[in-house]
């Protein structure tokens, strides 16, 4: 009796039915595959992108294992973060407000440098726009996420832009310093330093010790960064 009355097309139905909408619990949903599907995938796309960006463009140069794990952190949290808010409606306002909140965070312990602070406000755009395009189609994504790889690789390549790094020099020669006597300086900041220096700025003169404070311009012979240019002495 109950085989006769049941319909193998309704019963079809409904099982398409459970499985378009997913599965619930108290009117909240238990498991839903499109949107799992869609997390994973884009999840995926964004680690890669940032983990190339990081390693392949950041860590090359600056070798700071403490900002590798800070970024790639910062674009799991970020992304996790506004993918779920955005599918709670929590609203994109309030999601790009709490992007700026962490895009304005400054560590106490040490102030981070211009070109660390430049790359976590990348990887915060990168996951933010990963996280929050739920809408836009995965190959839009995809060369949103291609166009930042390639700006960043060219302005990092020294085939377009020559690397300048400068150095904070105390300088003894002090009959140098003079506006007429530029060439020479030069000149023997090279000799001295092996340095191909093509600029000198003239700072603080003490002509009680016959000294002065150079700041040395000079084309890097290598990509890395060079964290120590800036420092004058120890302390």
């Amino acid at each position: 009796m109950i085989q006769s009355d049941l319909d193998p097309q309704i019963a079809a139905e409904h099982v398409q039915e459970l499985a378009s909408k997913g599965l619930s619990f108290m009117g909240v949903d238990v498991f839903d595959s499109s949107m799992l599907w869609m997390l994973l995938i884009r999840f995926l796309a964004n680690f890669l992108v940032c983990w190339i960006i990081i390693q392949y463009f950041y860590y090359q140069k600056s070798t700071r294992k403490d900002y590798y794990f800070t970024f790639m952190l910062f674009s799991v949290t970020i992304f996790l973060l506004l993918f779920i808010l955005q599918n709670l409606s929590m609203g994109t306002g309030f999601a790009l407000g709490l992007f700026c909140i962490f895009g304005m965070i400054r560590y106490r312990t040490e102030s981070i440098q211009i070109r660390e602070m430049t790359y976590l406000f990348v990887i915060i755009g990168v996951s933010a726009i990963n996280g929050l395009a739920v809408e836009v189609p995965l190959t839009s994504m995809l060369v949103a996420n291609l166009l930042f790889i390639l700006v960043i690789w060219i302005l990092e390549s020294n085939q377009f832009l020559k690397q300048t790094s400068n150095k904070i020099i105390l300088y003894e020669k002090i009959a140098l310093i003079r506006p007429d006597k530029n060439t020479e300086l030069i000149s023997d900041l090279k000799d001295r330093t092996g340095l191909d220096v093509t600029k000198v700025e003239i700072g603080h003169i003490d002509f009680l010790r016959d000294v002065a404070y150079l700041k040395v311009y000079y084309n890097a012979s290598t990509d890395e960064i060079n964290t120590i240019d800036t420092i004058t002495k120890f302390s």
